[in-house]
């Protein structure tokens, strides 16, 4: 442990220390740094180490070599303080008591080589507030005035004494506002604030922002009322630290008088009386000066410092403290009271059982060695390993009272010879303990929580950033997972998924672009509109007492892509049906309806992750029964209903005409006619299409290319499409067009039709009906159509497009036929749908509502209204709400006439079979006089009728 330089020059220590230069001083130095080796590890008692000399004429050289283990161990980085020759007091006492108050300043154990922060001495403080206190009420306090001159009852003493240390803000006078300590870390003090912060913003339910703020401002509002304010006492003064301290210690126990001496957060009154009663019985005692005052100093030192270097603390600041602190003593002299702190020092340990981290090292003349009275007292030799285990061994029993003059067994009195007080020539040792830098320095410091907190921030700024590209709805730390973004091709995005909280798939429609793409339709009301009034709904419906409620998803296109084509009217549309079901339902049915909204994106392309919201929030709320919607047959669609399928979720579809969907899955309802089914009808209108006279007529099945793969619609339609031709003698050719940029390239495809006069004259278009209006504008300005009759077929997409003036126009030598899923006209007279809609729907209560009204003819709303009415009805069966297992089960026994497309009949639906009972009709649609279109209805039927179409009800007019 020593390193001894032997060169002709004085060697230096780190830090620029010199080294002992006597044998003594390195004696003394080295059982000094194994003492402090061990306080790394341990905590061992600290001895007094009081020095003196053999011979009187050597008491300067031992204040001497006092002065260079202070130097050797502020320069070694510990925290060390000295005490001057003089102190002002009028008695030994008073000048020890008056050293031991300079030591709670903070800058006493400055050091330029100590590590981590200033101590901190906040029980010394309170013991110097009130003694302070003291000072500054009447000279015969608490004693009361004489009765003359005064008028009225006297003061009380007590009152008094707090409303000087109110004036004081319990601070020592003339000490600064803002002490040492890191206060706002004392959790005592700053706890009850907090909770009461927190409780607030939890109350209040406000958005985190605002919760933020005020929960700050509150907080910013009591430390200003805790530590600024004057006059008054700060707030839950009796739970901070040195408070608790105050009440607890046994050594002011006698000093209680029966009061309490508890404090409790919740008792505020209490607490308060008791640390009040406590300042007052201390501030009597301290007011005599006598042996108390310096005791209770010492202790509240003491308390101090081991805080200072409690090593389980919030900072771990015993960790980084790796070195005691160290009061130095050059001189201990009546003149400086030193002697009488020793003394004191050695009783107040000797009351206390938990050691403290405080080293003390003082020098004393030989004159003055007899009054430190029965000490250890180590005679010239030995080893400083020698004295030390001497002395802690006598430290078992010589703090017993009831041994003779056992006074100061916390003294280790260390004779130095005059051999050893000798200056060592040419030589010069360094002892210092290894001081590696704790873990806990290394990890739990301000710069590595700085780097911390740097990482940290860039982190949660990560986090916020990937969670706001990735979710409709985030804040710094978490996200509403129910919903996610994704592009759209044109540079927009869009919000996929179930909306729960504040998500609004509104916020995501482009506003400037509200018409239908697909033929300028207008929605009758905005999704907004809609998501607001079923928000009101939902409300209402959950808010009733003792309500009982089931609820149902919409799932369907709720995105926009203007460029594309694409819109979200039919999303709308269904959705106002959703609603307007909910709205009836909730007027006359004792089990309400609750609606969440799902978002499959533009046409549904990203129904399979909309399906994983829906399913994964299944799991959250045994409420949701089922889902209403995912109208648009794709790819994914067998993976959406294969997922709501192992949910347990039943799926009633008012507009997806799939055909293998029913075929495969147990939980798929569909109200619409099936693709193949559509198709076997539309024959009716192939064969009186077919001239007999011809013995091969050619027909082309004109679909799209392969490049939208998961389109299912456009492939089922073509492939039965062909096969239905073919049925009916007809020569068929497929051919396909591209679409880019959502536009089709039909100019091929017409060709193919109308070159030469030779080409077909019956067309079976499955494409979409975005593609429609460029397919017509292609056949009425291509020459080689001219003077031929062209016949157009087409599945129920077609239904969706808009032949008025300013929609999709029909060619003069075009004829288009198209089946349509819900005969509407002969369905009013037996249905209070029109009735409902005028007095629910957004924007209509003032029109007289029929089929032909453009809102509802498309019958999105209707097929849509019908699908929910028949999935509450199995949701409620009975009279009482359903699980979705049961709900599944309790579809097949639904049948509910009166409905907006005729009687909706699950009865008959067998499971992995296609049902009979659709609705149907099969419409012409031809050039009228003007420029506009006029449509009929050739043959229909209503919904819950099973007998087949002939083909004399669907006759045609032949040109």
């Amino acid at each position: 442990m020593a390193v001894v330089y032997s060169d002709h020059e004085p060697p230096q220590c780190s830090g620029g220390h010199v080294g002992m230069s006597t044998g003594a001083g390195i004696d003394v130095q080295r059982r000094l740094e194994t003492l402090i080796r061990d306080f790394r590890a341990n905590e061992p008692p600290m001895p007094v180490v009081v020095l003196h000399a053999d011979e009187a004429s050597d008491d300067g050289k031992v204040t001497n070599l006092v002065e260079e283990l202070y130097t050797g161990q502020d320069t070694h980085g510990t925290r060390c303080a000295v005490v001057p020759a003089q102190q002002e007091g009028p008695t030994e006492v008073r000048r020890a008591a008056g050293l031991v108050r300079e030591l709670g300043d903070p800058r006493r154990w400055d050091s330029r080589h100590s590590i981590y922060r200033r101590y901190a001495f906040p029980r010394l403080r309170l013991v110097r507030a009130i003694e302070d206190a003291v000072g500054e009420l009447d000279a015969d306090w608490p004693q009361a005035p004489s009765a003359a001159g005064s008028r009225g009852s006297p003061p009380d003493p007590a009152q008094q004494l707090l409303d000087q240390l109110a004036r004081q803000r319990w601070r020592p006078k003339g000490a600064a506002r803002w002490s040492s300590g890191l206060r706002m870390f004392d959790m005592a003090h700053i706890l009850p604030a907090s909770l009461v912060a927190v409780l607030a913003a939890l109350l209040a339910r406000s958005h985190w922002s605002v919760a933020l703020a005020s929960g700050t401002g509150f907080l910013l509002l009591l430390v200003v009322l805790d530590n600024v304010l004057p006059g008054r006492a700060p707030i839950f003064l009796w739970l901070r630290r040195e408070s608790r301290w105050f009440m607890t210690t046994t050594f002011l126990r006698a000093a209680a008088r029966g009061r309490p001496t508890d404090v409790s957060l919740l008792r505020p009154a209490r607490s308060w009386n008791a640390i009040s009663a406590r300042a007052y019985d201390v501030a009597e005692a301290l007011k005599s000066g006598d042996d108390f005052q310096l005791q209770l100093y010492v202790l509240a030192l003491f308390e101090d410092l081991r805080d200072n270097h409690r090593r389980w603390s919030w900072d771990l600041r015993g960790f980084k403290r790796p070195r005691p602190p160290a009061l130095f003593l050059p001189q201990l002299t009546e003149a400086n009271g030193g002697i009488e702190l020793i003394k004191a020092v050695s009783d107040v340990r000797s009351r206390r059982s938990e050691l403290d981290p405080l080293l003390i090292v003082a020098a004393a003349r030989g004159a003055d060695v007899p009054r430190l009275q029965r000490s250890v007292i180590q005679g010239p030799g030995g080893t400083p390993q020698t004295w030390y285990h001497e002395w802690a061994r006598n430290l078992r029993a010589g703090q017993s009272p009831s041994r003779e003059l056992a006074e100061l067994p916390w003294v280790l009195k260390v004779a130095l010879p005059s051999g050893r007080l000798v200056p060592v020539e040419g030589l010069r040792h360094c002892v210092r303990t290894p001081s590696r830098p704790t873990v806990a320095r290394l990890v739990w410091s301000l710069h590595a929580m700085g780097l911390v907190g740097v990482l940290l921030t860039a982190g949660l700024a990560v986090r916020a950033e990937t969670l706001h590209d990735r979710h409709c709805s985030a804040s710094l730390l978490s996200a509403n997972e129910d919903t996610v973004k994704r592009s759209v091709p044109h540079g927009r995005t869009e919000c996929v998924g179930i909306a729960t909280g504040d998500v609004r798939f509104g916020d995501w429609v482009p506003k400037e672009k509200a018409e239908d793409q697909k033929g300028g339709r207008r929605p009758g009301w905005s999704l907004a509109d809609l998501e607001r009034a079923i928000k009101k709904a939902n409300a209402k419906v959950m808010g009733r007492r003792d309500s009982e409620y089931v609820t149902i998803v919409y799932a369907g296109p709720l995105s926009a892509d203007p460029e594309g084509g694409s819109s979200p009217l039919k999303g709308i549309e269904e959705l106002a049906g959703v609603h307007l079901a909910q709205s009836v339902i909730n007027e006359n049915s004792p089990v309400g309806l609750r609606v969440l909204i799902a978002n499959g994106g533009v046409d549904m392309l990203h129904q399979k992750e909309m399906a994983e919201a829906v399913a994964a929030y299944a799991d959250r709320d045994r409420t949701l029964v089922g889902v209403v919607g995912n109208g648009r047959n794709l790819e994914s669609s067998k993976d959406a209903t294969r997922i709501l399928r192992n949910a347990d979720l039943a799926v009633v579809s008012g507009t997806n005409s799939a055909t293998k969907l029913a075929q495969e899955f147990g939980n798929w309802f569909s109200l619409a006619a099936t693709d193949e089914w559509q198709v076997e009808q539309l024959g009716l209108i192939a064969s009186q299409l077919r001239k007999p006279h011809r013995r091969q007529q050619h027909a082309v099945v004109l679909t799209q290319e392969d490049g939208n793969a998961d389109d299912l619609y456009t492939k089922e339609q073509a492939e039965f499409a062909m096969r239905m031709l073919k049925d009916q003698g007809f020569e068929r050719e497929q051919k396909r067009y591209a679409v880019k940029g959502g536009k089709p390239e039909l100019l091929s495809g017409s060709e193919g039709i109308c070159g030469g006069g030779s080409g077909s004259t019956v067309i079976y278009f499955a494409g979409r009906v975005e593609h429609l209006g460029p397919l017509m504008n292609q056949l009425d300005t291509d020459s080689g159509c001219e003077n031929q009759d062209i016949s157009i077929l087409g599945g129920d997409d077609l239904s969706k497009a808009d032949f008025s003036p300013n929609g999709v126009g029909v060619g003069s030598e075009v004829t288009l036929y198209h089946s349509v899923l819900a005969e509407l006209e002969r369905a009013e007279e037996q249905t209070a749908f029109y009735q409902e809609a005028a007095k629910h729907l957004p924007g209509l209560s003032s029109q007289r509502l029929s089929p032909t009204t453009p809102v509802l003819a498309s019958g999105q709303t209707a097929l849509a209204h019908d699908a929910t009415r028949a999935l509450h009805a199995a949701a409620t069966r009975s009279g009482g709400s359903h699980t979705r297992a049961e709900t599944w089960v309790n579809l097949r026994t639904v049948r509910l006439s009166g409905m907006a497309t005729g009687t909706i009949d699950f009865t008959g639906a067998t499971p992995y079979k296609n049902r009979k009972g659709h609705s149907i009709a099969l419409k012409e649609v031809r050039r009228g006089d003007s420029v506009s279109s006029r449509s009929r209805v050739l043959c229909s039927r209503l919904a819950g009728n099973t007998q087949p179409l002939t083909e004399k009800e669907c006759a045609i007019r032949k040109k």
